[in-house]
């Protein structure tokens, strides 16, 4: 599909996501089987265009033993999108962004790793509240993290997992996402 229809279906697909998150008892996951590295490779694959065309990098390391996970396809794609993005925006020139995704006996955990332009403690506590949107000093074109990380929390707490951010201003983020292996 085209560029521009891709980005007309997501911001669509965004609209009815952002409803939903706004009630949590609005959406019903549907579980299934996943094989979370592909899922993983092909949502890297799928950013890294853009983070290329500023003169960036990304790379995922995969250390899972045991890739496969209960879990909602649809809205995993869109909780790891979303990071990715966000890494990808607050990054000013040649992002450098690292995913790596490693398991236990019973979950999986993905870190996701930037050298953007960082949070203050400040900001770190409010990231996940509804409409919070990171100031960025005058960096216009960055739409901010809006409803996309309360989004990404909400919707990792209905998976059962959750999501931490280590965050230094002018160092960059490590956002970790922990998911259970079965439902």
């Amino acid at each position: 599909p085209s560029h521009d229809t891709t980005k007309r279906l997501v911001s669509q697909v965004e609209k009815v996501l952002q409803a939903a998150a706004l009630d949590k008892n609005d959406f019903k996951l549907k579980f299934e089987t996943i094989h979370l590295a592909e899922l993983l490779e092909s949502t890297v694959e799928h950013i890294s265009l853009q983070v290329e065309s500023k003169g960036g990098k990304i790379e995922f390391q995969n250390l899972l033993k045991n890739p496969e996970i209960e879990g909602d396809a649809f809205h995993l794609t869109h909780i790891f999108n979303n990071l990715l993005d966000n890494a990808n925006k607050y990054s000013k020139e040649s992002p450098k962004i690292k995913v790596v995704a490693k398991d236990d006996q019973d979950q999986v955990i993905v870190t996701i790793q930037d050298q953007g332009i960082g949070m203050s403690k400040e900001a770190v506590k409010k990231i996940f509240d509804k409409f919070y949107r990171v100031p960025t000093g005058n960096v216009h074109d960055v739409k901010g993290f809006g409803l996309g990380l309360s989004y990404v929390k909400t919707m990792l707490e209905a998976h059962k997992g959750g999501i931490y951010v280590q965050s230094e201003p002018g160092k960059g983020s490590t956002f970790t996402i922990n998911l259970p292996k079965k439902q």
